[in-house]
């Protein structure tokens, strides 16, 4: 049947009334309870939202209703009902019906050509009824973006947000609304996101201490999962994705968009031509000027902001505005640093070359790195933040065929290295490759131009792909398990080598663990997730 007919309409009660109970009971046990304020699932545009807004919020100037999406014992039956319709699907390789399945067969691929002409714009949307349905993680920085480019696609809608500051609320649905012609929900609470079953994917745009929670959550609920780059804070969580990922049968796609692009897929195709020659040793590198972020007072948080929930399963600390957005991946608690902000593009670029190499030169996959080592520090600034502001990275892979991979970061010097501030490059014995964000340059002996390719990184492709694969079923282009887990491995191996000093690790490719380094294996993952939002057991 068509999945509208799939679809229980939710069941909304008078604002008035309030929530049903008193507090939130997820259908799945990893999901930790919440307080009844927090169960506000609003469809804002309301003067009535003032209550749950900062007084300063532009979002008092909407006018429309708010509503309350209700839990009433009286409608968990149908809830479970579909629930279990929901899951039972992914045993059959999809959370979705194969009538809607057939209908994307037949228009998905249509819809990446459009979407490429359209280069982001809002297009017009297929029937309601087959599209995929989308709830967001996130409303600001890189969640902001993924919210407008999932709007704006014909075979998705945003049918849901969900982020912890109201403050960020107003701008987001209003861009999203534009683009697709339809308000989504919004509430603090993601858990209503996950438990929601007419939502089919959900998109994690997040602090990275906050990308394994929601994405094991939606893969033990059945829906397939977009998840920022890196995949994880550490290698222990994302070992856990790739876990519930496998075990319920889903697509997960990690957002390091250049994957999909023609210009890094035509980049490795010359590679593989061999014009290059013999190509043995790659470069990635990150030259910019973040810029310092001082030494602000703790303070109190934005009001409306759940700041233990912001925190999560990290430890207990108190507020601090570069603790919060913009600054958080300074800090250990809650990111990786640039190498896990920028640097995990550019490695996964390099390592896309290295494997065309081996390709061509019938060397057997590149796989994981043997050894890596890190030398660097915080040399430039004075200020809070927790990862080194200079860095080098080595790399070096396989014992028959060996490779070697750099990874050189300055965030204080916006500098040019050969052409291009952030990028990779692949050494060949008949020549060498350039790849940064604008396209890609090839040159023979004496600097010759070989050939050169022009091209952006925007997302809309890695989101197309993504939609896709929802249909297919095939890995996609950034696959979790193949791809994405392991450019996050070599970033946070980089970092465990800077934390230790610039010590050597040797890295065994199976366990993801450091052979004979009690002290690094350590630092694969937490000391403790901090109570409720402990690692899900898959």
């Amino acid at each position: 049947m068509a999945l509208r007919n799939h679809r229980k309409a939710t069941n909304l009660c008078n604002p008035a009334a309030g929530p049903a109970d008193s507090t939130y009971t997820s259908r799945n046990p990893s999901v930790p309870r919440v307080a009844a304020h927090r169960r506000s699932f609003q469809l804002l545009g309301t003067a009535a939202s003032r209550a749950t807004e900062p007084a300063s919020s532009s979002h008092d100037r909407c006018c429309g209703i708010v509503l309350i999406l209700s839990f009433r014992p009286t409608h968990r039956d149908a809830f479970e009902r579909r629930r279990t319709a929901f899951v039972t699907e992914k045993t059959r390789g999809a959370a979705m019906n194969s009538t809607r399945r057939r209908f994307l067969g037949a228009t998905l691929t249509a819809a990446t050509a459009t979407t490429r002409v359209l280069a982001g714009e809002a297009a017009p949307k297929a029937p309601a009824s087959e599209r995929v349905r989308v709830g967001v993680i996130g409303a600001g920085g890189r969640a902001r973006s993924l919210n407008n480019t999932f709007a704006a696609n014909p075979f998705a809608e945003v049918v849901a947000i969900a982020d912890l500051d109201p403050a960020r609320w107003h701008p987001t649905l209003e861009e999203v609304t534009r683009k697709q012609g339809r308000r989504p929900r919004i509430t603090k609470d993601f858990r209503y996101l996950i438990d929601d079953p007419k939502i089919d994917a959900i998109v994690v745009g997040t602090p990275d201490h906050w990308h394994a929670i929601p994405t094991i959550l939606a893969c033990l609920a059945g829906k397939d999962v977009y998840v920022e780059k890196p995949d994880a804070h550490n290698i222990v969580e994302g070992r856990r994705m790739i876990a519930a990922m496998r075990k319920h049968r889903r697509i997960v796609q990690m957002g390091s968009q250049h994957r999909s692009t023609e210009k890094l897929q035509s980049a490795a195709a010359f590679v593989r031509s061999g014009a290059l020659g013999r190509c043995l040793v790659a470069k990635a590198w990150e030259s910019s000027r973040q810029g310092s972020i001082g030494f602000p007072p703790d303070g109190n948080p934005p009001p409306g902001v759940d700041y233990d929930m912001w925190l999560g399963p990290a430890p207990k600390r108190p507020f601090n505005p570069n603790r919060f957005h913009g600054r958080w991946r300074w800090f250990l608690d809650y990111g990786t640093g640039d190498l896990g902000n920028d640097g995990v593009h550019r490695l996964d670029m390099a390592i896309t070359l290295l494997e065309a190499a081996c390709q061509r030169q019938g060397e057997g996959p590149l796989g994981y790195p043997r050894t890596i080592s890190a030398s660097g520090g915080k040399w430039y600034f004075n200020d809070m933040q927790e990862f080194p502001d200079t860095l080098q990275v080595t790399y070096r892979f396989g014992d028959k065929a060996p490779k070697l991979l750099t990874y050189e970061m300055r965030i204080w010097a916006p500098y040019r290295m050969d052409g291009e501030t952030e990028g990779a490059a692949i050494y060949g014995d008949q020549g060498y490759l350039v790849i940064g964000n604008g396209g890609w340059r090839a040159y023979g002996p004496g600097g010759r131009l070989l050939k050169e390719v022009r091209g952006d990184s925007h997302e809309r492709l890695h989101v197309q792909n993504f939609l896709e694969c929802i249909k297919t079923r095939k890995r996609p282009n950034c696959d979790l398990e193949t791809i994405g887990h392991r450019a996050s491995v070599l970033c946070h191996a980089g970092n465990i080598s800077a934390r230790l000093g610039g010590r050597t690790l040797v890295l065994d490719e199976q366990t993801e663990t450091f052979i004979g380094d009690d002290e690094a294996n350590a630092l694969r993952g937490r000391p403790e997730w901090r109570k409720p939002w402990v690692l899900p057991e898959v």
